[in-house]
């Protein structure tokens, strides 16, 4: 499981990094004022559907239901489902996109109501029109990732997703050449996202294989509609972290620049995030799913004991170093061009807020996947659900004392709401399963993250470099270095805390699949 974890892990780190030249170019382009507030509330709505969908969403329903099929019915059978849910769902979202696109106006008004009578409306709904082609490549690309997740054949659907990500770097590298309008510059970025979702259904497709979806057709019969049953609760929750970022948006849309702060503070979170949760709904699923169809306890044990050192292991020292590090980080990535030095203030601001809620998103991915495997996609939608609406709640009065700072708390504060939720529901309904080694390695691992997080902090207050007067260059490397040697410091008090030695770390990553 490890090994896969990695497989996993590497190609989201490699979508993640991508992301950030994406979002730096991004933020020269268009800056933070009122075109860029319109673009981004836009691509957050077709974000969300991408993450609800590819990123481990749909992936926890379909897995355990497909292997169900192999598993009484045969090969044969599994293929002939997975092609009815291809055929099923390329259709719905077909039909979906149609609506949206008629629709959207009224969309964008429910997810930005401070957009209502400001040019800023019409901009969200051209972007949004021309993003929707998307939705419709989403579906087929989703089944073939979660078919693929599901026979231990990572690897392509780890590393599809970078075609994303790079296909908008090309056009924004060439925008930002020929600098044209930003209202237009806008929209052809808009348009070139649902020409990236065809680049990565195109790999997919050429590159399958055997016919592991077949016959593809279009079905609503018993089998299709319990899926869809399940499948439904089970992708809301799964996309939680995006949804309360909506929920923020909801609110910060009333606020000039707002939105645009809220959502760079939050790629910086979801690059930690994106590794541990999408690694946890593809690689911890599959794994704990089997173990509860045999009846295996030492298997669960072992397979959740993994999966929460590995999520606390990355989450912890990740939390610690973007806090203190927040201001640097921002203005190495974002400050050029629109993007301006007090945007750098107000979105370091929102991150360390945003932080906060990084353990939480951990635990509640490194959880959900006991409740998936076992069919129970309601609990976890329970809990999301129930976070998104304390969430709008705090953000409402937070964001009228606080700005985007109270709106950033309110978010983390409705991720903690979830975790707390499945711990006790979990505890209640089938118990946790963590094996005496996670129980020694989980308060050390804890230790080593602290360490590392005091010694940044010295570093950081050590070097007047990293400030804003220094040369962009001289920031750049510094931080690099004190990034590097934090790591290389996390790494060393885990080995003196005997939580992990070399060899073991090695032979984990050397070790089969499976």
């Amino acid at each position: 499981m490890i090994r896969s974890f990695l497989t996993v892990s590497s190609g989201t780190l490699a979508s993640r990094l991508l992301g950030f030249v994406r979002d730096s170019a991004l933020a020269a382009l268009l800056g933070a004022g009122a075109v860029a507030d319109a673009f981004l509330a836009a691509f957050q709505l077709v974000n969300v559907v991408r993450r609800l969908l590819t990123e481990g969403g749909l992936n926890a329903a379909l897995v355990p239901a497909w292997l169900r099929v192999r598993e009484t019915d045969g090969a044969v059978a599994a293929a002939a489902f997975a092609g009815r849910v291809l055929g099923t769902v390329t259709a719905a979202l077909i039909v979906a996109t149609a609506l949206l696109a008629l629709v959207m106006p009224l969309v964008i008004k429910v997810l930005a109501p401070g957009f209502a009578g400001r040019e800023t409306l019409q901009l969200a709904t051209d972007n949004a029109r021309l993003m929707l082609p998307y939705l419709a490549f989403a579906g087929p690309v989703t089944v073939m990732m979660a078919l693929l997740n599901a026979q231990r054949r990572f690897a392509l659907t780890a590393f599809s997703p970078l075609l994303f990500n790079i296909a908008l770097i090309a056009v924004m590298a060439v925008l930002l050449v020929a600098r044209p309008d930003a209202v237009q510059a806008a929209q052809i970025v808009a348009a070139t996202v649902g020409i990236a979702g065809l680049l990565q259904l195109s790999v997919l497709t050429l590159r399958r294989g055997e016919n592991i979806a077949a016959p593809l057709r279009i079905s609503f019969d018993t089998e299709i509609r319990s899926f869809v049953r399940k499948a439904a609760p089970g992708m809301m929750a799964s996309s939680a972290p995006q949804l309360l970022m909506v929920a923020g948006a909801i609110i910060a849309s009333a606020s000039p620049s707002a939105v645009s702060w809220l959502y760079f503070a939050n790629r910086l979170v979801e690059l930690p995030l994106g590794i541990v949760g999408v690694a946890m709904g593809t690689v911890l699923i599959p794994e704990l799913t089997r173990a509860v169809r045999g009846d295996d306890h030492a298997a669960i044990a072992h397979a959740e004991s993994r999966g929460l050192e590995l999520a606390v292991g990355l989450a912890l020292p990740a939390t610690l170093g973007l806090i203190v590090l927040s201001e640097p980080i921002v203005r190495l990535l974002f400050e050029r061009g629109a993007f301006t030095a007090d945007d750098t203030q107000a979105t370091a601001r929102a991150l360390m807020w945003l932080t906060l809620a990084l353990p939480a998103h951990v635990l509640v991915k490194a959880l959900s996947p006991a409740f998936f495997a076992r069919e129970d996609t309601m609990t976890p939608l329970i809990a999301a659900l129930l976070g998104v609406v304390l969430a709008v709640a705090l953000a409402y009065l937070l964001g009228h004392w606080y700005g985007a700072d109270g709106i950033a708390a309110a978010i983390a504060l409705g991720a903690w709401s979830m975790a707390f939720r499945l711990i006790r529901r979990g505890a209640e309904i089938f118990g946790f399963s963590i094996d005496a080694d996670a129980k020694r390695r989980l308060p050390r691992i804890a230790l080593a993250a602290l360490g590392m997080g005091a010694l940044l902090w010295l570093a950081a207050r050590a070097l007047p470099a990293l400030a804003e007067s220094a040369h962009g260059l001289v920031q750049a490397v510094l931080l690099l270095a004190v990034i590097s040697a934090g790591i290389a410091a996390y790494g060393l008090f885990l080995r003196l805390f005997g939580v992990i030695g070399w060899r073991e770390a090695v032979n984990a990553v050397r070790q089969g699949k499976g």
